[in-house]
């Protein structure tokens, strides 16, 4: 593991400065540079303004949103879908991957994302919020909040309740009407990854000891008689979907890096490591295998940072961050 993360062919080609989060986030938890370090400051400062980042944030319409316009006042089923549709490219999926990509409050335009959030889906009391739909959105709201910088919010706080009491018996979540738990609902554990380890309150901490033991017996993919085949591809942006890099991040950011239950899943993961030492985008969501138990909206455009099929600077980040808290772990 220490030579993967010593190749310096690939941290010069992730250091490269087309892409600044990439390299912001390659400097601080791959080398373990400060965030005072003059390195670090500078390519922070460019994230909004080059790459993935700036290619999204140009496409914002001035009033924060994505969505082709704002609806009328009277238009009940326009504001239910506002922020979620297009499906892969409405305000919702992209704030995410912008969350992801490192941007937080202290950017206007990430504000004005965070704004409409609280206005139009985190209002208690009214018939259209968050709080009462499904899960694996509150689990992803909860996540890309915390990471703009709402953590403290009380709206945020309740959804991180949300997400203790819909933990199912089992340790697992699900997104649908369902008893048990299932790999795929796996927003609510990395809702907890993105929570500092200092905001985790006593009924949070059994809420993760339970769902990472819920994922660790099932070695991270193995739920019911037949693989279901997308969990073994690696995607980027991830959306609502889960894969076997999904489970190795979030649980290594939870402290179980140690456990032996990972070493199905990241044998999996260094398999796919190419001659070059990079991982490539094997898809682009909507990745969906035999066994679904879903369907789409039809007219899905999807929502790509990088080309199918080629190495993945995202990907190649991931996989090395999970190797590093791993290799710190053993």
């Amino acid at each position: 593991m220490q030579q993967i993360l010593k190749n310096q062919r690939v941290m010069d080609w992730l250091l490269e400065e087309d892409q600044p989060s990439v390299r912001y986030h390659t400097l601080v938890d791959v080398l373990g540079r400060k965030e005072n370090d003059p390195e670090v400051r500078k390519a922070y400062s460019k994230i909004p303004r080059k790459g993935w980042a700036k290619n999204l944030l140009d496409l914002q319409k001035p009033g924060g949103y994505w969505e082709a316009k704002e609806p009328k006042p009277s238009d009940f089923r326009g504001w239910l879908n506002f922020l979620y549709f297009p499906d892969f490219f409405s305000t919702n999926r992209i704030a995410i991957v912008l969350s992801d990509l490192g941007l937080t409050s202290k950017e206007l335009r990430i504000r004005k994302i965070a704004d409409l959030f609280f206005k139009y889906k985190l209002r208690l009391g009214t018939m259209v919020n968050i709080f009462t739909d499904e899960v694996c959105i509150v689990g992803n709201a909860a996540r890309m909040l915390t990471r703009f910088g709402y953590a403290d919010d009380y709206r945020v706080k309740k959804l991180f309740d949300r997400l203790v009491e819909d933990q199912k018996e089992d340790g697992g979540w699900h997104c649908f009407e369902r008893d048990r738990g299932t790999l795929d609902s796996w927003e609510g554990m990395a809702a907890y990854a993105a929570l500092p380890k200092s905001k985790h309150t006593r009924k949070i901490r059994s809420s993760i000891e339970r769902g990472a033991e819920f994922y660790l017996e099932r070695r991270l993919f193995k739920e019911g008689r037949r693989k279901y085949l997308p969990w073994f591809r690696l995607h980027y942006p991830n959306h609502f979907f889960y894969d076997i890099l999904v489970g190795l991040d979030m649980l290594t950011v939870l402290g179980y890096g140690s456990d032996k239950r990972l070493r199905p899943a990241l044998e999996i993961l260094l398999e796919k490591r190419q001659n070059n030492g990079t991982w490539p985008l094997e898809k682009v969501h909507p990745d969906i295998g035999a066994g679904a138990q879903f369907r789409l909206h039809t007219g899905v455009k999807p929502l790509a940072l990088e080309d199918a099929g080629k190495p993945s600077k995202w990907i190649t980040l991931t996989a090395l961050r999970v190797l590093k808290r791993i290799n710190a772990a053993s």
